[in-house]
């Protein structure tokens, strides 16, 4: 039984992890690269494997640095079973059309620029639309979580609820070879726990080899009360003195999860009921549809909600916005909204409009309520820039800047000790997901074990 790293080793985005045993090679995750420059370069990379050996993947989840090479996969050989829970399946087929359409406008754009300028085209993109689409022919089985799937006669895995978005799973592999049994666990993204609208990270009660996600493991989080308070803050102050308050926001979980919030704070008289929210994603409402389709995989709280007829992603001034001249007519208004954008990093989509519209204006502000790899636009603001280069233009950045990491949907250095510890008879645990100095602290904290911090390409024999 062999393991080898192809991606978010020693960084951040691009998990992608090659289990092979028993003449069976499996796939855990295969995601985008995000945040260098060079990240194009990065993901048209080759895979470090024949993507026509792969029989399976097995998809954690789906934010893009955890599926987004799965057209790629295809598109270069992959003819394999890819199995999911139903709502990843549901929310990687949004997901991965809509960074398709992103890549091909991005492509297009940069051919036009550069024949303005007698260049040769720019490079095509990643893939397809119709890649994308011909990827999601290969999702096969549907996994329910702690129900194993037999993918061999002595192979098989289990999916556990990891509560960081809507579907996300840990995956327990059980490999049956000489007259022993041995056991693999990929964390996937581990929730935070105690957040109002997903349920706590739940791990099986044991595994002999542990590959754990360490994105948070050099710091604690704030409580989400207090996290609350500090977002009904930010929020008032700013429409007080006329501004408008700009949140960068993952299209999954993390716009949900503000909208869950939000229509509480104005039931509770924490904010006004006339306050106006604009929620400028056509990724984020198909999600948000996704999410009432998939209310059982949703704390006891909001699925007892909408079981009662109850719809607690809505409040009274919540406004949609699918259309592009739609999202071109909140630029003119010039404060008193709350604007909900993707991408949450800042690395396209719509939210680069408004931030070019916003951020040099002193009455507004931008509130940053997830993480951002190093690179991204979002980190040079949350890092404290006086400047950012949006649509090629150096705007200054006057706005006032929130950083509120209380409402990360990844756990912090207690709760991912915490889970971990939950876990007997774990020999060894491989480090993945995470910056070098977060994975060195995590790591001093797990004294007294085997801890590995793998590179890409490295290979371990797990016998």
């Amino acid at each position: 039984m062999k393991l080898s790293f192809h991606g978010a080793d020693r960084a951040v985005t691009g998990s992608c992890h090659l289990l092979e045993c028993l003449d069976r090679r499996i796939l855990i995750d295969c995601g985008l690269f995000q945040g260098s420059r060079d990240v194009g370069e990065e993901n048209a990379a080759d895979f470090g494997f024949d993507p026509a050996t792969i029989d399976y993947v097995l998809l954690t989840h789906a934010h893009l640095d955890h599926c987004g090479r799965l057209p790629l996969l295809v598109k270069r050989g992959f003819k394999g079973e890819v199995i999911t829970t139903s709502a990843s399946r549901e929310l990687s087929r949004l997901v991965l059309v809509d960074a398709a359409h992103l890549q091909g406008e991005e492509a297009r754009r940069r051919t036009r620029q550069r024949r303005r300028r007698g260049e040769e085209d720019a490079p095509p993109p990643l893939y397809t639309v119709l890649d994308a689409f011909n990827c999601l022919d290969r999702f096969g089985r549907t996994a329910e979580y702690g129900q194993p799937l037999q993918l061999a006669s002595d192979l098989r895995a289990t999916f556990f609820d990891a509560g960081h978005i809507l579907g996300s799973a840990s995956i327990l592999m059980e490999v049956g070879d000489h007259g022993g049994t041995r056991s693999i666990l990929f964390s996937g993204d581990l929730g935070n726990a105690g957040r109002p609208l997903l349920r706590p990270p739940q791990p099986p009660a044991r595994a002999d080899i542990v590959v754990m996600e360490s994105t948070y493991g050099d710091r604690p989080h704030r409580s989400i009360g207090d996290s609350i308070e500090e977002l009904h803050g930010a929020i008032s102050s700013t429409l007080s003195r006329g501004g408008n308050v700009i949140i960068p926001t993952f299209a999954l979980e993390r716009a949900q999860e503000i909208l869950y919030i939000l229509r509480q704070s104005v039931e509770r008289s924490r904010l006004p009921p006339t306050m106006q929210v604009f929620l400028d994603s056509p990724m984020a409402i198909e999600a948000t549809e996704i999410f009432k389709r998939h209310f059982e995989c949703l704390s006891s709280e909001a699925a007892s909600l909408f079981r009662e007829g109850q719809d607690p992603l809505h409040l009274a001034n919540l406004h949609l916005v699918r259309e592009s001249a739609d999202s071109v007519a909140i630029n003119r208004i010039s404060g008193g909204a709350v604007i909900m954008a993707g991408s949450g990093m800042c690395t396209g989509g719509r939210i680069r409009h408004h931030l070019r519209h916003n951020i040099w204006r002193k009455e507004a502000a931008i509130i940053f309520v997830g993480f951002a790899a190093s690179g991204t636009i979002a980190r040079q603001i949350i890092d404290g820039a006086k400047s950012v280069r949006l649509f090629e233009e150096d705007i200054p950045v006057r706005s006032t800047i929130y950083t509120i990491n209380g409402f990360s949907a990844h756990a912090d250095q207690s709760e991912l000790l915490a889970w971990r510890r939950r876990i007997e008879g774990c020999e060894t645990t491989f480090l993945v997901h995470g910056e070098e100095p977060a994975m060195q602290l995590l790591s001093d904290q797990l004294s007294g074990q085997r801890v590995e911090a793998p590179r890409r390409g490295d290979v371990f024999d797990l016998w």
